[in-house]
This record gives structure tokens, C-alpha cells and sequence, in this order.
């Protein structure tokens, strides 16, 4: 059996607890003794502990859940949980506004591990940017509220599966406002990070990025936009200078194409919607998401809280076991 100190430990925030993000902890589960004889990692869930326990019921009885110690061995079929409680108790399909706070605070207690070294890497369950917001904060979602705990000036949300990643210069904004943040320090930021996450986290020895136009044919020569001549063109430039494996702009609607893909570490789009229709129309049920430039490695699903399957046995587990091995691979495990 492995030396507990020789075992890297892995944090899953369960999520909103209305949602599935609580019973999918089952199937860490399930990967338990596989993890920790193979991988040399466990997995923490972090949860109420009655909660965790009722909802991996769904799937049958051959799980165990119980209270996370961290000199203890690891056993199969066990789901390790440090136990934080719900404020009230949570109803399946039914986000309810006084768990809100119990939400944040699962991330906030992942965040404190991961900086003083408890945790090596974090793994997110779905969470409600409304029912969250419902409480009067500005929260629009994982990426955003991790950059600011950490205190850094800048992430890159990325996301990705089996055939492709697609990384974002912008996030959570709405449409009219996007162009204004399509900026030289923004798209430049954004290359770096992920040029360099991609060497660190991913490792690609020399990545080609092939880069989205933000208007459409890339704007035309400035027939359809100005910011591909403005913004786009003269970063690009400057880059590739400094050594970056760079191709663009490309217009959005041949990007993903045989041509970049095959060739291509990652694509970079512009906004939100650019690039992600196209990564989950390919990678739904397989997907994972990742947020760069971070002082540690956090990976999430890449679906919402599926409030209507909460409580059955229909939800599926690929996007989590894909950021768990996303997670692996980023660990070198």
C-alpha cells in the first residue's frame, strides 16, 4: 500500500446541490483504489456528507461514503467527503437561494487547500451563476471568481475534448459588449498564457494556435470590422516574432476545418459563443474545462447542473471522468 505522503491529493467541489454535481462524486468512487495504487492520487469531495450519500444511493449500494481522513488508506468503492453542511436541506431539481453561500464556500474552502499545498489540483461540479447572483453578489461564474481569489490579472478560459481545445479571449459577456474588450493587452495576455499552458500544463513542446477572426472572412480588409487590422493583425505579429507557432486571423466558419484542426494544439476564438458551439456539437458528452493561468490546476465539466436528471441514474459521468484524466495528464500522473 502506498505511503499517504507520497500521494498527491485531488479536490472535487460538489457543486450546486440541487444539481447532479453531488452524485457524480460516485463515480470517483468508483476510480478510488485504481487512483491511489495506480496514479498515486485520491480524490476529496468536499459536500454535505448526508447529501453526497443519498445521491450516490442512486446508482446502487456497492459505494461507500465516508469522512475524509488524510492519513487513511484508501479502499475501493469509497467516496472520500470532508463534510460541509447545506444550510438548509437541498431538494432535487430545486436550487434553493440559502444555499448559495454553501456553494461559494465549497470553492473557498478548495481555494485555501490548494494554496497552502493540502490539495494539488481542483476538479468543479456544475454550479447556478443565477441562483448565486440571486444573493446580491457580481458573480458570473468559476473562471472569473477563481481569478480573483488568486489575485491574478488574468485567466484563459479553455475547453476541450478528444478532437479539439478552443480557448477564449472573452468569457461571460454579453455580445454588444465584446468588441470593446477585443483589445492589444487582452488578446496578447491571452496568447501567452496559453502558449505557455500549453507547454506547462499540456505538454506540447511547440504548439501551433490558430486564431479566430472576431468579424466575418476575419473582416474583410476592413470592409467588416477594423479590429482583425487594429488588434488582431499587429498581436499576431509581434508574437510570432518572439517565437509563437501562430496562424491567423482565421475567418470563424473555416476554423474548424480539416486544414487548422489536424495541425492545430488549440484554437483561440474571440467570444464565448464563437468557438463553444462547435466544441460541444463535438464533444458533449466527453468534454472538460480548464482555466489557465491560475497558480494551480482546476478543471471542471463542461455541462450546467441538469437539474431534471438530479436523483436518477441518467446522469452521465464522461465529462467528469475527462476532466479527471485532464487533471491527471496536467499532474503528470
Amino acid at each position: 500500500m502506498l505511503e499517504q505522503n507520497n500521494c498527491q491529493c485531488i479536490v472535487y467541489t460538489s457543486g450546486e446541490p440541487a444539481g447532479i454535481g453531488p452524485q457524480l462524486a460516485y463515480f470517483f468512487g468508483k476510480q478510488a483504489a485504481k487512483l491511489f495504487n495506480k496514479k498515486h492520487c485520491r480524490i476529496v469531495v468536499l459536500g454535505d456528507r448526508d447529501l453526497i450519500a443519498e445521491r450516490c444511493a442512486v446508482y446502487g449500494s456497492d459505494v461507500k461514503v465516508r469522512d475524509y481522513i488524510a492519513d487513511e488508506s484508501v479502499e475501493p468503492d469509497c467516496v472520500y467527503v470532508q463534510h460541509v453542511p447545506l444550510a438548509v436541506r437541498a431538494q432535487c431539481g430545486v436550487m434553493d437561494v440559502k444555499n448559495a453561500p454553501y456553494v461559494l464556500k465549497l470553492l473557498d474552502l478548495a481555494h485555501e487547500g490548494l494554496m497552502s499545498g493540502q490539495y494539488a489540483a481542483l476538479i468543479t461540479g456544475p454550479i447556478s451563476k443565477g441562483i448565486i447572483a440571486e444573493t446580491g453578489l457580481d458573480f458570473t461564474g468559476h473562471t472569473e471568481y477563481l481569478q480573483q481569489k488568486c489575485g491574478v490579472h488574468k485567466v484563459v478560459m479553455l475547453l476541450g475534448c478528444t478532437e479539439l481545445k478552443v480557448a477564449l479571449v472573452t468569457t461571460h459577456l454579453p455580445i454588444n459588449a465584446v468588441s470593446a474588450h477585443i483589445t492589444k493587452d487582452n488578446v496578447r495576455d491571452t496568447l501567452k498564457i496559453l502558449n505557455h499552458d500549453l507547454k506547462t500544463r499540456f505538454h506540447i513542446a511547440n504548439p501551433l494556435i490558430c486564431v479566430a477572426g472576431l468579424n466575418p472572412h476575419a473582416g474583410e480588409d476592413g470592409l467588416l470590422g477594423h479590429e482583425e487590422q487594429d488588434v488582431i493583425i499587429p498581436v499576431l505579429e509581434e508574437l510570432r516574432a518572439q517565437g509563437m507557432r501562430l496562424e491567423g486571423p482565421i475567418p470563424a466558419d473555416t476554423l474548424f476545418t480539416p486544414q487548422y484542426l489536424t495541425r492545430a494544439a488549440a484554437m483561440l476564438c474571440m467570444y464565448h459563443d464563437q468557438g463553444l458551439p462547435v466544441l460541444k456539437y463535438v464533444g458533449f458528452d466527453h468534454g472538460y474545462n480548464t482555466t489557465l493561468g491560475l497558480p494551480y490546476i482546476r478543471t471542471s465539466v463542461d455541462h450546467g447542473t441538469a437539474l431534471s436528471l438530479a436523483g436518477t441514474p441518467q446522469a452521465d459521468s464522461g465529462s467528469l471522468l475527462a476532466a479527471l484524466d485532464l487533471t491527471l495528464t496536467m499532474l503528470n500522473l
